[in-house]
């Protein structure tokens, strides 16, 4: 099993809605060239950031249809299969063409609030059948409960397709546990932008990112100058962001980054309720924010 195709920076892709609130397929394939074109290492449809949740079963598998034909083999492409209820997901990987997907990005269940024995029987079930290879998502922000490291561990030990986390928590202690035990080839990713030079520093393999979206190479650039140890030039390219990162998510994501790809003239800015726009005066701090990124 080939996992350093999943070293570097993987982008999180927004999925585009033109006014009716209908997929935008015209700017996906827009954006989709402009991430690859940027140096991307690999895809991330129907995440968070995708708006995954508000979309139908249908608009998903037109999704990943349309991003697995348009990136056609280029780069790798995860999709994102996760959610609260494990007999649903075990049917929908069953009922699933995985010919042209390299992985499953699988949060943790959000709402039930699970036990860390619920959690390892809910990924162990998923690792059992799952076809390809399973990137763990931790994100106790928004599921509500944490995925600890003896877990994640457990997990990474136990089952082979188990090949990385994602880890979201914002824990550099946590993280920090699950690098020093886990096995040689699991991957731990940042979920968190600007953690992304931290993690990758005390030992971890890049970053699933948003911003990614919208900056491209220089966020590449940024995580390959600190996989190559050269944290000067990883840490002047990560103060660059900073403040751009943070205003992403002020506001919620991907709102955020949304207004930003309008602003870019990538995307257009239409988010499905219960998601909202951002505010005007928040629209024009991103497009000042972005008149200092060059």
């Amino acid at each position: 099993m080939d996992n350093k195709k999943f070293v570097g920076t993987g982008v999180a892709i927004v999925t585009p809605f033109r006014d009716d609130g209908s997929i935008d397929f015209k700017s996906l394939g827009k954006l989709l060239e402009h991430t690859i074109k940027g140096g991307v290492n690999y895809i991330v449809a129907l995440g968070t950031t995708g708006e995954s949740v508000t979309l139908s079963k249908d608009e998903k598998k037109a999704v990943v249809n349309f991003v697995t034909d348009t990136v056609s083999g280029r780069i790798p492409v995860v999709i994102g299969m996760g959610g609260n209820n494990t007999q649903e997901i075990l049917d929908l990987i069953n009922h699933n063409d995985f010919s042209c997907v390299d992985a499953i990005l699988s949060v943790s269940p959000y709402y039930n609030k699970p036990s860390q024995q619920g959690l390892y029987l809910h990924f162990k079930a998923i690792a059992t059948i799952s076809p390809v290879p399973v990137i763990l998502y931790n994100v106790p922000g928004r599921t509500g409960s944490n995925i600890s490291a003896d877990t994640t561990l457990k997990l990474a030990h136990e089952f082979k397709s188990i090949i990385a986390t994602k880890e979201a928590s914002g824990n550099l202690a946590q993280i920090m546990q699950i690098i020093m035990h886990k096995p040689k080839d699991f991957h731990v990713i940042s979920g968190d932008d600007a953690l992304a030079v931290p993690v990758i520093a005390i030992g971890g393999s890049g970053v699933i990112s948003v911003i990614a979206n919208a900056y491209p190479r220089e966020l590449s650039d940024m995580v390959n100058h600190a996989l190559k140890g050269d944290l000067n030039k990883a840490n002047t390219l990560q103060y660059k962001l900073f403040d751009m990162i943070n205003a992403l998510f002020e506001e919620g994501n991907p709102s955020g980054i949304k207004a930003l790809l309008e602003i870019l003239k990538i995307v257009h800015n239409h988010v499905r309720l219960p998601l909202a726009q951002v505010s005007e005066k928040h629209y024009e701090k991103l497009a000042q924010l972005s008149k200092r990124i060059k």
